[in-house]
């Protein structure tokens, strides 16, 4: 009890950084715009190592982050409270509450943003004539980052929480709210972190260090695919019940969505190692208009 008690950490973290008249900047907002810097500069060396253009790098990058918000605003909705779409249908697209205060996007779900980045992929190949498994292995290695710094941001913000628990390293969430605070519990947020943090540097040292432009198609999105979602429907187990609909359910809503993300990772990863091809970028750029 006595080790217990000196493991245990009391997290008393504000989830606001700092305020600016009656608006609040979180650590959450922080931290998810620092990761899409960091997955942004992967790209950009990944795309240096290939010799691609700035052009192609920042379309893409542009059009993903967007698409990724989108997903995530719309399927944390769709997938957990899709009454709001008839109930408050602006509150989802708008960052105010019913009395427009506000609130910035609180409710996001990854698979939501796995989903709006698939999207985006498959059109924007379809226009520009590029491989889809090309484009789909690069923001692979990129991504994981992203999704590291948001489960930090998720940490500060006292959200998504673990399951009550008496492991030595449990966590007290203080600002959780009512029957989170003054319990201890798994910092889920932060085991789901390191999965993404470790695919990313292991995926970086393979493309940077012996890849070096040659990538199989589908492995590393297989890689990153297959290990990021199996470590998701693990650490639910673990996780405290994000909404009531899912109380007393064997598996909830984020094990199920993992489930056909997990199949296509696998998919990919036997794929690259079957029918191994190396495709490259045969994006050319659109002429410009000639100014008169």
């Amino acid at each position: 009890m006595l080790y217990q008690a000196l493991c245990t950490i009391t997290w008393k973290v504000d989830p606001v950084a700092f305020r600016i008249g009656s608006v609040e900047v979180r650590w959450y907002g922080i931290l998810l715009a620092t990761g899409f810097l960091l997955a942004y500069y992967t790209l950009q060396q990944i795309f240096k190592t290939e010799k691609l253009s700035q052009k192609l790098l920042d379309k893409i990058s542009i059009w993903t982050i967007v698409w990724t918000v989108v997903g995530l605003r719309l399927g944390h909705f769709l997938f957990y409270e899709p009454e709001m779409f008839k109930t408050a249908p602006l509150q989802i697209l708008l960052p105010f509450d019913e009395n427009w205060h506000f609130t910035g996007y609180q409710g996001l779900a990854s698979h939501g943003g796995v989903i709006g980045i698939f999207c985006f992929l498959i059109y924007y190949c379809w226009r520009h004539k590029i491989n889809f498994l090309w484009i789909l292995d690069r923001l692979a290695i990129a991504v994981p980052v992203a999704a590291s710094f948001v489960r930090i941001g998720n940490l500060m913000n006292h959200e998504i929480v673990g399951s009550i628990t008496t492991v030595p390293w449990g966590f007290d969430f203080i600002y959780g709210g009512f029957g989170i605070a003054g319990t201890f519990r798994h910092p889920a947020q932060l085991y789901e972190s390191v999965v993404y943090m470790s695919v990313f540097a292991a995926l970086t040292i393979y493309y940077f260090k012996f890849a070096k432009g040659r990538v199989a198609a589908g492995r590393t999105s297989g890689i990153t695919l297959t290990v990021i979602f199996v470590a998701r429907f693990l650490i639910e187990f673990v996780k405290e019940v994000q909404v009531q609909s899912e109380a007393g359910h064997v598996l909830n809503n984020g094990q199920w969505l993992s489930l056909p993300l997990i199949v296509l990772g696998v998919c990919l990863l036997v794929y690259s190692f079957v029918k191994t091809s190396y495709p490259e970028c045969q994006y050319k750029e659109e002429p410009e208009t000639e100014k008169k």
